[in-house]
């Protein structure tokens, strides 16, 4: 299948087509209907049961009976999967594609959320390094509040089962706990992770970085 990345700057989707084989990602006439159907999912927002019933760009027909007349032509099964949308009010979303095989399409899309007053000279090369670093990082949540709850007392259950095998006592336990969690976050939390560019800044540090080099405030929203 393919993913394929629209943007307007300050919005951008990214959609998910699945096929069947992977020989259909380069076929021009998929990777058409793939780049269509994500300008539809800009306008509709991310419901793939709003974008599935919303009218096909150049057409009368709506993006599902369009899916149909494809699948027909190529002759292979392919179904829409899923979207996402990122927003900000000011600033600008940075889209990225991992191993693009045509403009904005490949099989990993990135997009980061900067809510700033910078400009894009600023904001598009640390996006696209931000976006970089997610596609390789794979973070779990933008930070450690909106991880879930249940991965975190999963993992918290796992180190301190390993921690008492060790047969040290609880108080010392408890302390190892702390450190070991903070290790966790560190490799899950994206604004917790060591940037995979430089191998030694955290995310949250960089964005810093760049917004007091900018002169004003750089938030990274969501992603």
């Amino acid at each position: 299948g393919l993913v394929a990345v629209k943007t307007t700057g300050t919005k951008a989707v990214a959609i998910e087509i699945n096929s069947e084989t992977d020989f259909v990602a380069r076929n021009e006439q998929f990777q058409e209907f793939v780049a269509s159907v994500a300008s539809v999912a800009l306008e509709t927002g991310s419901d793939m049961d709003s974008v599935a019933a919303a009218t096909f760009p150049g057409s009368s027909k709506t993006v599902a009976e369009t899916l149909t007349d494809t699948i027909a032509k190529i002759g292979e099964n392919m179904t829409l999967r899923r979207a996402a949308t990122v927003e900000v009010e000011t600033g600008m979303v940075a889209t990225y594609i991992h191993s693009a095989v045509a403009d904005g399409m490949g099989k990993i899309a990135v997009l980061v959320g900067l809510k700033s007053d910078a400009g894009e000279d600023v904001l598009a090369p640390l996006g696209k390094q931000l976006a970089m670093h997610i596609a390789a990082a794979n973070p779990a949540s933008l930070n450690e509040e909106s991880l879930d709850p249940e991965l975190v007392e999963r993992e918290k259950q796992v180190q301190i089962e390993k921690a008492r095998e060790s047969g040290k006592p609880e108080e010392i336990i408890e302390k190892m706990i702390v450190g070991r969690m903070r290790k966790y976050f560190e490799e899950v939390v994206l604004l917790n992770q060591i940037f995979v560019i430089d191998g030694e800044t955290t995310i949250s540090k960089v964005i810093a970085a760049a917004a007091k080099e900018a002169g004003t405030s750089i938030e990274l929203t969501e992603f």
